[in-house]
């Protein structure tokens, strides 16, 4: 049995769900403020998935665009009933923020190390292919704690293979995953002042898991239209 969608909207849930997940175990307990890189239909989206793990009670909306993000930001704020402003100042917009998330396609860095003030957890979500690049890789190597959803993968895809070419990581480091934060087989964040990055890929479990879920709530709805095979 599978439910079939044709609009993509089940991987952007997901996705955004990956995002507020590392939040809820990376950022501090009361980061307020939050900076989003980027002004599509993710950038949205992963906004709201941190009002669902912090009190988040304004954001920040950048990019290159400052059209896009007025957009951008003037949709979020309807939707979450909070004050989001926009910026196409990359540096002004890291300053303020305590939780960080970019949602870009960028090839070069769009967040520089030295923007991050002490305290921020920033989560990189659009380094989904060998090419892309949307931090800094003095910043991984100079994070207290450096996160992935797979290391595996984050060594082809992710930030961390730009930072092993930029020499910021020691090739053969040994580098914990989000999975065993949450088991908490091993230590996330231990002190507020600690700058903590989570390089997120995108995994097969996170498709398979929202898929079984939209299965069983279709089910329980009566919904769709049901064609054997």
């Amino acid at each position: 049995e599978a439910v079939l969608l044709d609009n993509g909207y089940l991987t952007d849930v997901r996705t955004a769900a990956a995002g507020g997940v590392a939040a809820k175990h990376l950022a501090r307990e009361d980061a307020k403020h939050a900076t989003i890189y980027g002004a599509g239909v993710q950038a949205r989206l992963q906004l709201k998935a941190l009002t669902l793990v912090r009190d988040i009670t304004s954001a920040t909306i950048w990019a290159r665009d400052l059209a896009k993000a007025e957009t951008c930001a003037k949709k979020a704020s309807l939707e979450l009933g909070i004050p989001v402003t926009a910026t196409a100042d990359g540096k002004d917009a890291a300053n303020t923020a305590d939780i960080i998330v970019t949602t870009t396609p960028a090839r070069e860095p769009v967040l520089m190390a030295d923007w991050v003030r002490p305290g921020t957890h920033v989560t990189a979500m659009g380094s989904d292919a060998e090419h892309k690049n949307e931090i800094d890789p003095a910043l991984i190597g100079q994070a207290d704690l450096y996160v992935s959803d797979s290391q595996a993968q984050t060594r082809i895809l992710g930030e961390l293979h730009h930072a092993i070419d930029a020499g910021t990581v020691p090739t053969d480091a040994t580098l914990p995953e989000l999975g065993q934060i949450i088991a908490k087989s091993l230590t996330g964040r231990t002190s507020a002042g600690q700058i903590t990055v989570c390089d997120l890929t995108g995994t097969g479990v996170q498709d398979t898991a929202i898929a079984t879920l939209a299965r069983h709530r279709c089910d329980a709805a009566g919904a769709g239209v049901e064609i054997n095979s």
